[in-house]
């Protein structure tokens, strides 16, 4: 990642290198909670790959140990990988490491089974745990397993989101869990926060040059002129959303871009995805009725667009939800909740600003002024994806709580409807 190793312990604070010991007790908690997550699934459920833009269970929890094992254990004197096959199986995109096995072809993989993925884990965390008790690892290399966390957590939701679209494939509609709690905490009232024009510090500083970890596409920190507008206290409900499938929503053409019509058109959108038409939805928990004070989720860029013109509103740009949720904690319903849910939340003022949905914005991802992809194969993490997608912001019921900020940038293809993403209003103020 072009990062220094010979910085000095003042520097390798100042460039976010935590203690040894710290960054060993995280990588044990991070990779126990993909586990964690993963053991719901039997072994039939972990190879189903229901559509190209999902991954198996199984392939996840290969991929991120593949990770580690790429970035960190195969720079190490000596190292050898544990199958030279795998190598390519489980490679994702990174063109500069080597061929991948084709992605929508990912289900097909029988071989190797989950014991061997999960023995292929094993063996790689006792390779890291090792080095980090020979002091093995420089800070460049505990650089790259600080962001490897990063990349498992961002998967752990991904499992999560993936297993739901299999299991909704399946006629059974099984469970991923039928212990999950039912919540039905009333939405209070939605109000609207003013903001002034202004202008704005937007991102954050380029890691690992200033302490907090943060992806590349979120730097470098830059000013932005914000006009004024108002933003809704709270994301849109599903019973908010019923209304508009009520009034036709689906059924007037004018409410929608025109990619979006046809999107509706031609796969026959008539609700969100896992909507039911007897006022159920299916989720993580299995069939259950449709609480409608919890946020709504699983739209499309195009449905959120959609509701906004019908609301007489539109949605926020990028640097005013920033601007919104700078300075708010980073406090909701995340995946240690162990709701796997959206949830109402009933508090006065702005909420629901991280956890429950990602919030779909009006903002294209594309680059900030000045960005610059980390050097070497870790450049093509986010970088070469800044074309024909939309940002979301705010963070989901399925992701940890540990991993999100203000600054925190996620990015879907306009179309894309498996993932927790619902929507807050924004609007012009004169």
């Amino acid at each position: 990642m072009g990062t220094p190793t010979d910085l000095s312990p003042a520097a390798r604070q100042a460039a976010g290198v935590c203690t040894a010991d710290a960054l060993a007790a995280r990588y044990r908690s991070v990779r126990e909670r993909s586990i964690e997550l993963a053991s719901p699934v039997s072994a039939e459920d972990a190879m189903v790959q229901s559509m190209p833009d999902a991954s198996p269970t199984k392939w996840h929890l290969a991929h991120t140990t593949w990770f580690f094992e790429t970035f960190v254990l195969a720079t190490l004197p000596g190292y050898r990988v544990v199958d030279e096959a795998w190598q390519v199986l489980f490679n994702s995109y990174y063109q500069s490491v080597g061929p991948q096995h084709s992605r929508p072809m990912r289900g097909v993989l029988s071989r190797p089974s989950l014991a061997q993925v999960l023995d292929y884990r094993a063996r790689v965390d006792a390779r890291i745990a090792d080095a980090f008790a020979r002091d093995e690892l420089d800070v460049a290399l505990r650089q790259r397993i600080e962001l490897g966390l990063h990349h498992e957590q961002q998967h752990q939701e991904l499992l999560l989101t993936d297993i739901l679209h299999a299991f909704s494939c399946n006629p059974l509609r099984p469970a991923y869990r039928d212990d999950l709690p039912v919540s039905h905490t009333a939405a209070g009232a939605q109000d609207w926060r003013r903001f002034d024009e202004a202008i704005v510090d937007i991102g954050i500083d380029r890691w690992p040059e200033q302490p907090a970890f943060a992806f590349d596409l979120e730097s470098p920190r830059h000013r932005a002129l914000v006009g004024a507008f108002a933003i809704a206290t709270r994301p849109v409900t599903c019973g908010e959303y019923r209304d508009f499938i009520r009034d036709g929503g689906y059924r007037t053409s004018t409410l929608w871009l025109s990619e979006g019509w046809a999107a509706v058109q031609a796969n026959d959108w008539q609700r969100p995805a896992y909507w039911r038409d007897d006022e159920r939805a299916f989720g993580l928990g299995g069939v259950r009725a449709i609480d409608d004070s919890a946020p709504v989720s699983q739209l499309s860029y195009y449905e959120a667009d959609a509701f906004a013109r019908w609301a007489d509103a539109r949605l926020p740009t990028e640097f005013e939800w920033e601007r919104a949720a700078q300075g708010v904690e980073v406090d909701g319903n995340f995946v240690e909740s162990g709701r796997l849910q959206p949830a109402g939340d009933a508090r006065d003022g702005l909420r629901q600003m991280f956890g429950d949905v990602w919030e779909w914005t009006s903002s294209s991802f594309l680059p900030y002024p000045g960005f610059r992809p980390w050097d070497g194969a870790l450049g093509e993490y986010n970088g070469k994806f800044m074309v024909g997608q939309q940002v979301l912001r705010g963070g989901s019921c399925a992701s940890p709580r540990d991993h999100l900020r203000a600054s925190y940038r996620n990015f879907f293809p306009p179309h894309a409807r498996w993932q927790f993403s619902g929507l807050r209003l924004a609007k012009d103020l004169a």
